[in-house]
Order: structure tokens, then C-alpha cells, then sequence
């Protein structure tokens, strides 16, 4: 195998967003454009010379070949081992296990997370630091900066591999160990949680059903819930990965996950109904009749993570993005620890992990992890609850119902406009910047605006700084509105709206979540000129 220098031009489009590049498929199948981006990230973090990374995907159209192209950039940039998983897969936070387990350099992860899959659906790359981080701000505008001066990337020809067999193989200089992608992942589980609790809550006859969408956290599920846990095989449902994701869209919230709304409001329904996403960093939680709002779900969880085996040191903080409700601080409140508010993005919390002063972190983007891994954790937050429901004895209606009636509920719901053009998202945000300035002091929705701004976000671990992170009136405790765009999608721009209210009056604790927000939807709309702006009378998706 010869090392070979391609002659490029360069793509002016590979800028990341949130969590990485993600186009769609032909995109990434034009000539070079995959390429092109593989050797900016090598260019730009020399420490992978020499050192061990780790690849794998969430299994959609393309993973295979992607890893294929990125094995031999790899070798011929000299990369000394790539640890791969078998078949090719891997999910993010079972990729970010591993380049901590394994000291790795860092690690490429090719995944569009919860967009669709197939051939005329999205694809992604992803760099994560050592660690097993999201890359940073500043190195990602370095990749980006590399991306539009690149001439040349160097790639071994005839690239030959198998994925499929757990081996060591040779690829030029470089050595690349297929591995199975569940097993460092399902022993790390098991040191944080009471699986004999848990199992015996299985044998007891409490139902469960855990979606894994036909992506990458099917093998983890089987492993875990039904091998270990002793759950029977229909408690995983679409737990076999393929490359379309079965022609669904891997994204677990109450409009694509419908099917299990109907499922835990039905008669007979399990006890605990959950999902992840396509790459499994994503998790939606439901009990018997109640869906449980990712901000309920992480202040109910950081309220019971000291009772599990692998927190009872305690807690040393909580984080939560801006946009999500902020239901966890009355629990960092009543607990005595630190909350930090980042800008939306789990690399933000990184830092916070690493440097010990975090346990639990969540975003309203159905995000919820600590500090096993530097990622969200889809089969995490849904093993927790599980080892929390087998701790008290209690339903996930009764667990919500006793944290409201202790700490006040918080309505929250999160509306997006999808594939809204470009200009029309800027103008709805420009509108709504624009009625900021006069805000503060007025009443609004009834309640008294105390605070209008633009939120912006000081790393005081690392001194960035982070600007233009979303558009917020506060009303006190009471109430909030948030707008922002949204960095992941891949066609047009997709405008967020967020609002949360909080109601402490018992006799106020189970109201419909639009009935209690309908006025601050109202406000927001009025604010943004969302319907005048972009000609859309509702929004495309309400969570």
C-alpha cells in the first residue's frame, strides 16, 4: 500500500455547527468534500500523529464507506492504531468511553445524530478532543479555516478492511482493531447501577419498552436490558440498525415518537417507555400516562442520583443549557451545590466535567448525561430511571408528582419552524432583538419582564467567551421566553421558540402544558412577528 498526495480544491461550505458537519448525503459524496474535511481535522490537531483514535457511526447510509476513506487519511497521516467498532458502529457515548478508557488521541464520529438517514437523507462527522469531547469553538474555526485553504489530503489506495470481524488488521504502517461496540460500554453501565435491583424490578413483572429507532442503540439495548437485565426481546423494539433508520426519523420526541405516546397512554401500558436516537445521545422518557419534559427529567434525576451506586459521593453540581427549563436549579438549590447555565452545546459542559465541578448535565434537546462521559448519554438517562423506579417502588407519575409538589412545577415546551428560509429566520430574530431594549419593567403575559437580553457565555475554566447565544426575556422565577436558531439541521434555517412558566400552587400542578404557556406563546409571536415574518400560522414541531 502506497501513501498517495491528492490534489484538491476546497469547499467553501464545511463550517460545523452544533455538534459537527452535517450535510446531506450527496454533499458528502461529491468528490474529495469528505476527504477534504477528514485532512483539515488532521492538519489541524497534529497530536493524532503517532497516537490511537477511535471511529465509528450511528450505522445510516454512508458510515461504512466514510470509515473506510477515514481509515486510510489515517494511516496516511500517521496515525500508529484506529480502534474501530464492529460493523462499524459505535454510539457517541460509547465513543467518548472509549477515548477516555483507551487514552485515545481523539476520535471520529460519523453521525448525523436524529436526522434521517438513507441515500436522500443527512450525514455527519464529528471530531472529539482526547477526553472524548465535542471539539471546542476555537478548534473547530481552525478546521473550518483549514477547510477553505486545503490543496492536498493524503489517503493509502486500495483501502481493504474488514468491519464486520472483531481482528486486528493492517492497513499500511497502521494497526486497526475491530472491536465489539457494547462491551467497555455495558461494564461501564454496570458500575454505575444496581443491576440486581433492577433486574429483580423486571422479574416482578413491571413492563418496559425501550425504542432504539432502528440505530445505533439497538446491540447496546439487547446487551444490556434483555441479556443482563433479563427484560424479554420484545422490550426492545426497532432494535436491529439500518442504513435508513427503517425509513423513520430517529428523533425521540412527541411527534416522531407518537407511537410511544399512544403506548403509555394506552390501556396496559408498561411501566417505563423510552427511546434514544440515531447516534444515542438523546433519550425521551414516559411512565404509565405521563411523558416526563427532558428539564423535568433532569432535575428528577439529579434529585435521586445520590441514592445510586455510582453517585453516592454525592453531587458537585448541575448544568443545564440557557434554553432549558430551569426546573434543575430549585434542585441544586434545596441540594446546596453549584448550577452553571451554558450556551446550547455539550461541549460547553466539558470543561465543567473535567474540571470536577459538575455531576449531571441536560439540555431540553432530550439531552441528559454526567460525568461518566463527556457526551449526552441516551441509554444512560434511561437506565437511571429505571434503577430510580426500582429504588422506590414508585410509578413515573408518582415520582413526577411528589418532585412538583416539593419543588413547583415547570410548564415548558420548545416550538420550531423548520426549513424556514434564511432571511425570514434573521428577521423574525431581528424583530424580536429589536423589542428587547423596552421590555424591562413592562408586564407581559401578566408577568413583569425583569430581564431582556442577548445571552452570552464566559468559560471562566478556559476564558472563552461565547457570544449571540439566544434571545431571552425573564420574568423573575415566574416565566421566560428564548429564541434562537438552531445549528443542526441541514436545510434552510429552523428558528426555535422556548417558553416556561412556574406554578408552586398545589391546585396548579397538572395543567395541560399549552393551556398554561398559551399566553406566553402569545407574547413570543407577537415580539417576533413570527406569522407576519415567515408566513407560518403554527410551528412545524412542538416538545
Amino acid at each position: 500500500m502506497s501513501i498517495r498526495e491528492i490534489t484538491t480544491k476546497p469547499y467553501l461550505d464545511q463550517k460545523p455547527g452544533t455538534a459537527g458537519l452535517r450535510k446531506k448525503v450527496a454533499v458528502f459524496q461529491q468528490p474529495h468534500y469528505l476527504e477534504n474535511f477528514l485532512q483539515s481535522i488532521f492538519d489541524c490537531v497534529p497530536e493524532l500523529k503517532g497516537a490511537t483514535v477511535v471511529m465509528g457511526g450511528d450505522g445510516r447510509y454512508h458510515n461504512r464507506d466514510a470509515i473506510r476513506a477515514a481509515i486510510g487519511i489515517a494511516a496516511a497521516n500517521g496515525v500508529a492504531r484506529v480502534v474501530v467498532g464492529q460493523g462499524g458502529l459505535l454510539s457517541t457515548p460509547a465513543a467518548a468511553h472509549l477515548i477516555r478508557k483507551l487514552g485515545a488521541a481523539g476520535g471520529f464520529l460519523f453521525t448525523a445524530s436524529h436526522n434521517p438517514a438513507g441515500p436522500d437523507g443527512d450525514f455527519g462527522i464529528k471530531f472529539n478532543v482526547a477526553g472524548g469531547g465535542q471539539a471546542g469553538e476555537g478548534l473547530t474555526e481552525r478546521i473550518y479555516g483549514a477547510s477553505k485553504r486545503i490543496t492536498r489530503y493524503r489517503s493509502i489506495d486500495e483501502v481493504e478492511i474488514d468491519l464486520d470481524r472483531r481482528t486486528t488488521q493492517q492497513v499500511g504502517p497502521m494497526q486497526v482493531e475491530v472491536v465489539d461496540c457494547v462491551e467497555d460500554y455495558a461494564q461501564l453501565m454496570q458500575s454505575l447501577f444496581d443491576f440486581d435491583r433492577m433486574r429483580d424490578w423486571i422479574k416482578r413483572g413491571n413492563g418496559l419498552r425501550f425504542d432504539a429507532m432502528h440505530a445505533a442503540t439497538g446491540p447496546y439495548a439487547q446487551r444490556i436490558l434483555v441479556e443482563q437485565l433479563g427484560a424479554p426481546p420484545a422490550a426492545v423494539l426497532n432494535g436491529s440498525p439500518l442504513e435508513d433508520f427503517g425509513g423513520g426519523h430517529p428523533d425521540p420526541n412527541l411527534v416522531h415518537g407518537q407511537h410511544l405516546v399512544e403506548l403509555a397512554f394506552g390501556e396496559g401500558a408498561p411501566q417505563l417507555v423510552a427511546a434514544s436516537d440515531g447516534d444515542g445521545d438523546r433519550n425521551m422518557i414516559l411512565g404509565r400516562g405521563i411523558f416526563v419534559s427532558p428539564g423535568d427529567s433532569l432535575a428528577i434525576l439529579a434529585a435521586h442520583l445520590p441514592r445510586l451506586p455510582g453517585y453516592r459521593d454525592g453531587l458537585k453540581g448541575i448544568a443545564r443549557s440557557m434554553p432549558t427549563s430551569r426546573a434543575a436549579d430549585r434542585v441544586a438549590a434545596a441540594m446546596n451545590v453549584p448550577l452553571f447555565e451554558t450556551p446550547t452545546g455539550w461541549k460547553f459542559f466539558c470543561n465543567l466535567l473535567d474540571s470536577g465541578q459538575v455531576t449531571i448535565c441536560g439540555e431540553e434537546s432530550f439531552g441528559t448525561s454526567s460525568a461518566h462521559a463527556r457526551e449526552k448519554d441516551g441509554l444512560w438517562a434511561v437506565l437511571a430511571w429505571l434503577n430510580v423506579l426500582a429504588l422506590t417502588g414508585k410509578t413515573v407519575a408518582e415520582i413526577a408528582d411528589e418532585h412538583w409538589r416539593r419543588h413547583g412545577r415547570h410548564y415548558f415546551q420548545r416550538l420550531d419552524y423548520e426549513e424556514l428560509a434564511g432571511p425570514a429566520a434573521e428577521a423574525v430574530m431581528q424583530a424580536f432583538s429589536g423589542s428587547l431594549a423596552n421590555l424591562q419593567g413592562r408586564t407581559l403575559a401578566d408577568f413583569e419582564v425583569t430581564l431582556a437580553d442577548e445571552f452570552g457565555y464566559h468559560d471562566r475554566i478556559d476564558g472563552s467567551v461565547a457570544v449571540g447565544q439566544g434571545l431571552r426575556v425573564v420574568c423573575g422565577d415566574q416565566a421566560r421566553i428564548v429564541m434562537r436558531l438552531s445549528g443542526t439541521g441541514t436545510k434552510g434555517a429552523t428558528l426555535r421558540v422556548y417558553l416556561e412558566r412556574y406554578e408552586r400552587d398545589p391546585t396548579a400542578l397538572h395543567w395541560r402544558p399549552e393551556d398554561a404557556l398559551a399566553p406566553l406563546a402569545a407574547a413570543a409571536e407577537k415580539l417576533g412577528r413570527i406569522g407576519e415574518l415567515t408566513g407560518r400560522r403554527a410551528p412545524t414541531l412542538v416538545t
